[in-house]
């Protein structure tokens, strides 16, 4: 058992080696809190959820961090703009992240550092690399010096002759203006921290490399993120952390984006979809199949067909688990461990489009095996997909999911199915007398409403858009 994952720094598909045996350390770019999260954020944390599983399922034993970004221009801007404290913005946004994390099934990371609570260590940081000569103090400012470090831009792969490194207001007194900001001279107004030279605050880059470093060491196997942080993100990370000593993370994987129109989803572009609002309108659990079963490098291309299809092909998979459960008469526990085919998946880039179609296959199996009242054999269906579906973090039958809220139509389902209820008791009595055109009748009146009825053992069953009643 090998598992293996496409490395941005090597440009290709790596075997995987842990540092240590039997341990995996993971630093994931978390949320910067300056607004409320759209899906295109929640689905980097989808992916590293998925990949984490993973891990875990192979006997690892999981380091996982996921920072905060709790100060930073953008912060500070909307701060001024509002009129509010900058700590209450960020707070309040770091709830709705955590709120949009939870309601879609991610598990807690072991940490989760705000870049406000490590300031000592990202003043080490920078006197560390002032020291060998590889940053610099200007006007208050402190750069780092991108010509002193001959590994810069690998990640990335650009030319430095080339480079066009993004500036803020107040950077000044750089020596080239390809030096980066590792942290900037206090303005009126703002929030800052006292350092050897004189007050500020700290560059967006210098938070994750110092933060990385106290919790995972000088060097960890995994940094994560998505594809619009290798540059200059996780470059200057790199640069600041490998300068200062570090041998920093052995493998860079990046998600790709969720899109609108071709264009990737930002606040800025005036194209996010909340997920406070989507999970209005989607079930949680249909929103992380969406997100979370294209392949982590794959670009989503949002749209509420496509949702309203991942709706469908989960309610295939999820009506198997009820009726499996209503036939044997209890929960049926998941299998120890998943089939080989789903394995040798996920062991592959962490192929869950694969790992899915294994899942849809055993479905069908299953499905076969209750139209042949094979109790025993749909049961043993059943355990191999809750094992596969739990990895996934999407087993219905988990108690994250209990009781979830089925959207906004949801409070209507009890007087729903009293009505469906009445007009099947009609069908039955029908039925009964071999009134067998009036049977027929009710039947094809709730079809044409979008419903469709079942014959069970159990009785007549109704279901809406797959998502059995």
């Amino acid at each position: 058992m090998t598992i293996r994952l496409y490395d941005t720094s090597a440009r290709q598909i790596r075997d995987f080696a842990p540092l240590t045996p039997g341990c995996v350390s993971i630093y994931l770019c978390g949320a910067t809190v300056q607004a409320a999260p759209h899906i295109g954020h929640i689905r980097s944390g989808l992916n590293f959820d998925i990949m984490r599983r993973w891990f875990a399922y192979r006997g690892y034993d999981v380091t996982f961090i996921r920072n905060v970004t709790d100060i930073d221009d953008k912060i500070i801007q909307k701060s001024a703009d509002q009129g509010r404290p900058w700590w209450a913005i960020g707070y309040e946004n770091e709830r709705a992240f955590n709120n949009g994390y939870d309601a879609l099934g991610c598990l807690p990371p072991s940490y989760e550092p705000r870049a406000t609570g490590h300031m000592t260590e990202m003043v080490e940081m920078m006197r560390g690399l002032i020291e060998r000569g590889h940053a610099y103090e200007a006007e208050g400012n402190v750069y780092f010096d991108v010509r002193s470090f001959p590994g810069y831009l690998e990640l990335s792969r650009q030319d430095l002759d080339d480079l066009r490194q993004p500036s803020a207001d107040g950077e000044t007194g750089k020596r080239d203006p390809r030096d980066f900001a590792l942290w900037k001279a206090a303005k009126p107004g703002e929030p800052s921290w006292e350092t050897p030279w004189g007050r500020g605050r700290p560059g967006w880059h210098l938070e994750c490399s110092a933060m990385a470093h106290k919790y995972l060491g000088p060097v960890f196997d995994v940094h994560g993120g998505g594809l619009d942080l290798i540059f200059p993100h996780h470059e200057n990370e790199i640069a600041q952390a490998k300068a200062y000593g570090d041998e920093f993370a052995r493998y860079w994987v990046h998600n790709a984006w969720v899109t609108m129109s071709g264009e990737k989803m930002s606040k800025s572009l005036g194209n996010s979809v909340l997920v406070s609002e989507m999970v209005k309108q989607w079930r949680p659990i249909v929103l992380r199949y969406y997100l979370g079963t294209p392949h982590y490098r794959s670009m989503i291309e949002y749209s509420p067909e496509a949702l309203a299809e991942a709706e469908s092909a989960f309610a295939r998979i999820e009506g198997f688990v009820q009726r499996v459960v209503e036939k044997a008469g209890r929960v049926i526990e998941p299998a120890a461990e998943v089939p080989l085919a789903f394995a040798e998946a996920m062991d592959d880039d962490f192929g869950v489009p694969q790992a899915l179609a294994v899942i849809h296959t055993t479905v069908r199996q299953g499905n076969s095996a209750l139209s042949a009242d094979d109790k025993e054999g749909a049961a043993a269906r059943l355990a191999e997909v809750r094992a596969m579906l739990g990895v996934l973090g999407l087993d219905p039958l988990d108690p994250h999911w209990a009781g979830e809220s089925r959207g906004a139509g949801e409070d209507l389902h009890g007087v729903v199915d009293t009505l469906v209820r009445m007009v099947l008791d009609q069908r039955e009595a029908a039925r009964a007398r071999k009134d067998w055109a009036t049977a027929d009748a009710l039947r094809d009146q709730l079809g044409q409403s979008g419903l469709t009825i079942e014959d069970s053992p159990e009785g007549p069953r109704w279901t809406l858009g797959g998502a059995a009643r």
